[in-house]
């Protein structure tokens, strides 16, 4: 059945999903997340509650001569609630602005350039509060703008002789290469900075892309039988799940891993976990977290291919302390584990819709997050009759019976 209570992280990321983009409304939000609107909304204010929020007028004052009349005290309240309003209007506009401003991008240099971009319209103490900043760090940012431009301006130079030393050799030549032929020509330089002005300027050498392997098999490990036998079917909720660890490409280059728990009946994400690393710590979570949500999982099955977090005596023993039967297929098929894997490739494709990769972790995480949510809340699906997982549950008995 569906969720009735919802741990911090899950409002955290609510919260976080909503604020992230102005254009979204509460409804839109809720629906994705399978929350009513309400409830999105009081999580929100409850958020802005616990930060820095404008204050309100002082009390109403008395009239003279005796207590304030009822038409007093509804006037001074219409003109706070008046006053609160265009507060609230003009932050609505500053966060309209900066979202088409930063272009997706939230670093910190973008928020100090937009507020000295448009401090003459709204000031700088009420920029720093909106955005989230402080004003001597703006005011330190803005005193070093001339070493900044210097800065710059070197880069920019020397992005040029990067361009002429990429050109000469047909675009082959990758930050390595390069900062040695600039070494060659008596230039003294570090590779970092030689790294910085490529990313930055969008000079890339020729490489292959990199396939990134979320499996390694521990010979020693031991192993478990396999249970499933290619069969990704389930009676009934809670029995038989399977799980794999999928990479999320950073456009810095860096990676965050995804670990899942998949339900076989409904194909509905019991536990997942997002972390920078693929520990046994990052299964372990997973697995836990489909343990929360299921009430338990003892005397479930869970399958996965021979990755080391799988195999490793940790992992096995939380299956045990969970009651779970562990299930593992042949070593180097990836038909043996086809539905965690189906899952993984759909969750990419439909997020980063032929992108290569996400801007930021941050963003990964949102957008995983929101799909997540929206996968098991109201995504349809072909196999459950077009039903998305968490309805198929509740009503798979008469989709059943139809059949």
């Amino acid at each position: 059945m569906a969720m009735k209570s919802y741990s911090p992280e899950f409002k955290a990321d609510a919260v976080a999903l909503y604020l992230s983009d102005p254009t979204r409304t509460y409804a839109s939000v809720a629906r994705d997340l399978g929350l009513n609107r309400e409830t999105l909304r009081l999580w929100v204010k409850e958020s802005r509650a616990t930060g820095s929020a404008p204050t309100t007028a002082g009390p109403t004052k008395k009239q003279a001569g005796g207590p304030v009349s009822s038409d007093a005290v509804l006037e001074e309240e219409n003109r706070q609630l008046r006053a609160r309003i265009r507060e609230l209007e003009t932050e609505r506009d500053i966060l309209r602005r900066a979202a088409k401003y930063f272009g997706g991008r939230d670093e910190l240099v973008s928020r100090f350039q937009f507020v000295a971009d448009h401090r003459g319209a709204f000031g700088v103490k009420r920029l720093c509060r909106v955005l989230g900043v402080s004003r001597s760090g703006f005011y330190r940012w803005q005193s070093a703008a001339p070493a900044r431009e210097a800065r710059a301006a070197a880069d920019a130079a020397l992005a040029e002789e990067i361009k002429q030393i990429h050109g000469e050799f047909d675009g082959t030549y990758g930050s390595p290469r390069v900062t040695a032929e600039l070494r060659g020509q008596g230039m003294r330089i570090n590779h970092k900075r030689v790294e910085r002005i490529m990313r930055r300027f969008g000079i890339v050498g020729l490489h292959l892309r990199k396939k990134i392997r979320t499996t390694v098999t521990e010979p020693s490990a031991s192993k478990a039988p396999d249970l499933i036998s290619r069969d990704f079917t389930a009676p009934a909720p809670n029995q038989r799940y399977v799980g794999d660890i999928t990479y999320l490409p950073l456009a810095d280059g860096a990676f965050l891993y995804l670990a899942t728990v998949l339900d076989l009946h409904s194909r509905r994400l019991a536990g997942w976990s997002i972390a920078d690393h693929m520990r046994t710590d990052l299964v372990v979570d997973a697995l836990r977290a489909a343990a929360a949500t299921r009430d338990g999982l003892d005397g479930a099955i869970f399958h996965s291919d021979h990755g080391s977090q799988y195999t490793s005596h940790r992992f096995a023993e939380v299956c045990a302390e969970l009651g779970v039967h562990q299930s593992m297929g042949a070593v180097g098929s990836s038909a043996d584990n086809s539905a965690a894997e189906a899952f993984n490739a759909s969750l990419k494709r439909e997020t980063l819709q032929g992108a290569r990769s996400w801007p930021s972790a941050c963003q990964a995480r949102l957008e995983v997050f929101r799909w997540i949510t929206r996968y098991n809340t109201r995504r349809r699906h072909s196999a459950l009759g077009q039903l998305s997982p968490i309805d198929y549950e509740q009503t798979s008995d008469k989709v059943l019976l139809a059949a």
